[in-house]
């Protein structure tokens, strides 16, 4: 065979696997709203990075009719590229081949690049479009799901692991994602472990795939996805601006960003913002954006457990994670949802090396006979534990309520917290002054010749002693309480002061997070 034949050959091999699933199978896929394996990829990376690995790998298993099926690329494309010229793996699964289903060469496949990226210390990206594992190979595809989550496990806190579902995602393949760090959700994926009509089968229950595994279930009700979007391009560009906050692996720091916004800017505004009645709600998102450069705020799980708000911003150019109580829902206490949220972000930036900003307006942990069977003694402990492991620095800002329990988690000084501030209308206090009141003078309440006059001078009274930041701040536990056009200007300058922060702990193989 010539030269000429010989590249022919090549050339012609190359296309077919390119080609996917065929002209016909690529129509269904855009008809479906979706974009092909390589589209993703193409969209993902910077234009023209791509470099494909394994690009002629091909099932071996002969039995069930596959010996007479070509699956090009084994129906996952995988390999590595630069997204704002910052290197990241990223692996696709290709629907329009064998359903995108999971075989022994298509995990191998993955396995490949999930090892790349933990030894060249690169982000990886995975996009998932399949039908499941492959019947036709049996325990070859269980081995390989195996394979995958083993890497997913070893990889974790070593590079970042971002997961976007953009298809069907069931069975034994949702766990993947589920231990990755993020997981972005298109409005024509769906996700679930058993599908509708194995539910109705044994349970008898009727679902709609939509109502059982869409977007919206796992973005508001389950907490499985972080971020949502329309379509796949928006997914992809939710993805590459998620990047940008993070760094490439746990032995770097995020890429700072270039920012023209004053260090020194008053952000006298949030005075505005947070109103003088402890009981008024306001947007904690609209003190963030003050705090931030330029305003900008990329939240993260926006639509679970809102009354905690948690994402990265920018202060002075450096990445910052925050974590907020968000007073306009449920007033921003701490209940099972929200404690499992803030707890895992936690763990993400102390992994990573990002910074913690706390912001605290927390009246308590939510009460109620459901949080208690449910579990809040122990979900409520994550988040303690989250913020007491974490060596990364930390600052505390307390702008109205803190309250009990809830004022220790979220990352209190005896917690572990750098710095604390309070603004002048901090109130830190075991329990709300109406409640504390009546327990400490309930004998003077019950025989006073006017009841109602007399608790409302001893409540009076306790907020008087106790409802202000003043009592905090002598003993040591903030320290300093800042106007509100003040708090950006220290936030930052703490966060640089604490930028070389070193601490030892006891040597353990590992902690016991109260799972």
């Amino acid at each position: 065979m010539s030269n000429d034949e010989q590249f022919s050959t090549l050339r012609s091999k190359r296309e077919q696997i390119i080609a996917g699933g065929g002209p016909g199978r690529v129509k269904k896929q855009h008809e479906a709203g979706k974009l092909t394996a390589r589209e993703r990829i193409e969209l993902l990376l910077d234009s023209g990075s791509f470099q494909e690995e394994n690009v002629f790998v091909s099932h071996r298993n002969p039995g069930f009719g596959l010996d007479k099926q070509e699956l090009p690329g084994d129906g996952v494309v995988t390999g590595h590229g630069y997204v704002d010229g910052r290197l990241v793996f990223v692996y696709s699964q290709d629907f329009t081949v064998a359903g995108g289903s999971l075989g022994e060469m298509h995990a191998a496949k993955i396995a490949h690049v999930q090892d790349l990226a933990v030894k060249y210390g690169a982000p990886i990206v995975s996009i998932s479009d399949s039908g499941g594992a492959r019947i036709q190979e049996g325990i070859d595809s269980l081995k390989g799901y195996a394979s995958i989550f083993y890497r997913n496990t070893i990889s974790s806190g070593v590079i970042p692991q971002i997961s976007m579902i953009a298809g069907p995602c069931a069975g034994g393949a949702v766990y993947s994602p589920g231990i990755m760090d993020f997981v972005v959700m298109t409005d024509q994926a769906r996700m679930f472990i058993t599908g509708p009509k194995v539910i109705q089968s044994v349970t008898g229950e009727e679902v709609t795939d939509e109502e059982l595994g869409g977007l919206t279930v796992h973005a508001e009700k389950s907490g499985n996805v972080h971020l949502a979007a329309a379509n796949d391009e928006e997914a992809i560009q939710l993805i590459r601006e998620l990047l940008s906050y993070l760094p490439a692996n746990n032995s770097e720091d995020a890429p700072a960003a270039q920012s023209n916004d004053p260090v020194d800017r008053s952000t006298a505004e949030i005075g505005d913002i947070i109103p003088a009645e402890a009981n008024k709600p306001y947007d904690v998102r609209k003190v963030i954006g003050s705090l931030a450069d330029e305003g900008k705020f990329f939240e993260i799980a926006e639509g679970f457990a809102k009354s905690i708000c948690v994402g990265f911003a920018h202060m002075g150019g450096q990445v910052v994670g925050v974590v907020a109580n968000q007073s306009r829902s449920m007033a921003g206490v701490l209940n099972i949802d929200s404690s499992d949220k803030a707890a895992r972000f936690v763990r993400f930036c102390d992994a990573f090396n990002i910074p913690l900003l706390t912001l605290v307006d927390v009246g308590g942990y939510l009460p109620g006979v459901d949080q208690e069977y449910g579990g809040i003694i122990r979900h409520g402990a994550k988040l303690l534990y989250a913020f007491s492991e974490c060596t990364v620095p930390k600052v505390t800002v307390i702008l109205r309520k803190a309250y009990g329990g809830a004022y220790i988690a979220m990352s209190c000084r005896d917690l572990g917290a750098d710095f604390v501030f309070a603004l002048p209308s901090a109130e830190i206090a075991v329990m709300g002054a109406d409640g504390a009141a009546q327990i400490i003078f309930s004998k003077e309440i019950r025989e006073a010749s006017d009841s109602e006059a007399t608790r409302q001078k001893l409540i009076a009274d306790y907020k008087d002693k106790l409802y202000n930041p003043y009592v905090a701040a002598e003993r040591g536990l903030v320290d300093d309480i800042l106007e509100p056009s003040q708090l950006r200007s220290r936030i930052i300058r703490s966060f640089r002061a604490a930028a070389n922060k070193r601490e030892d702990r006891p040597t353990r193989k590992h902690g016991n997070i109260p799972l």
